[in-house]
């Protein structure tokens, strides 16, 4: 999963994002708010940790696009400022979380952890359906809900198609997919993608399952279900 850091004292965003690696999250800083905002709406984030002191866009103007973009991404506010009116300001347009400063590192991590874990439980920790086809996300295998024809999937391969799944009929382009996937500071093969995809759409034939990953040329990939019977 995937952390967004928005705060300007980098050397803090720097320790607080070596503590988040441990727990295996990718993590990414921005320290500017306006660049903070364009990141967090690219749709590659699960969670950010937003301060409120920001240059040029200050965290609660960012929080406020985020919540009129209709993501759900969660967002834990991170300030200095401890005042009662604040962190209701911060609420109250949709932040998850609050957090003070001075803070420790472990509390953020727990809060993130947290956050995480209920945004897993709202999607269906177990499995995740579309069309005739089933992800099961602890046993990373899928299934076709009209064969009951199953396979074991990869790990690259799993994590693909759930970020799809997330994100059915959307056109994802492929820095979408290389950030959320690789990380943002990846060094994969150009030609890697389209390596994992082939084996993602043989193993969905194979299954019978009527969910494909189609290419736009030029803007991406996208997630569709065919609705029309197959003829024997």
């Amino acid at each position: 999963m995937k952390v967004l850091i928005v705060e300007d004292e980098y050397n803090l965003a720097d320790v607080v994002a070596s503590r988040l690696k441990k727990e295996k999250y990718l993590v990414d800083i921005e320290t500017d708010g306006e660049e903070g905002l364009y990141r967090a709406l690219d749709g590659t984030y699960d969670l950010v940790i937003l301060d409120v002191m920001l240059p040029h866009m200050n965290g609660f103007d960012v929080l406020k696009e985020i919540r009129e973009s209709d993501s759900d991404i969660k967002v834990i506010m991170l300030t200095a400022k401890a005042e009662l009116d604040d962190k209701l300001e911060g609420l109250s347009n949709g932040a998850d979380d609050y957090v003070t400063k001075p803070f420790h590192v472990e509390e953020l991590v727990a809060r993130v952890n947290l956050q995480l874990r209920r945004n897993q439980k709202g999607k269906n920790s177990d499995i995740m359906e579309i069309g005739n086809l089933q992800l099961h996300l602890k046993k990373s295998s899928i299934s076709c809900m009209d064969t009951e024809e199953s396979l074991e999937i990869g790990k690259k391969e799993f994590e693909l198609l759930e970020y799809f799944m997330r994100n059915p009929n959307q056109i994802i382009s492929k820095d979408q997919i290389y950030t959320k996937i690789w990380g943002i500071d990846n060094e994969i093969e150009s030609n890697n993608l389209e390596v994992y995809l082939s084996f993602i759409r043989k193993k969905l034939k194979l299954i019978g399952s009527n969910v494909s990953i189609k290419a736009n040329r030029g803007l991406g990939y996208k997630l569709e279900v065919n609705h029309e019977k197959v003829k024997d």
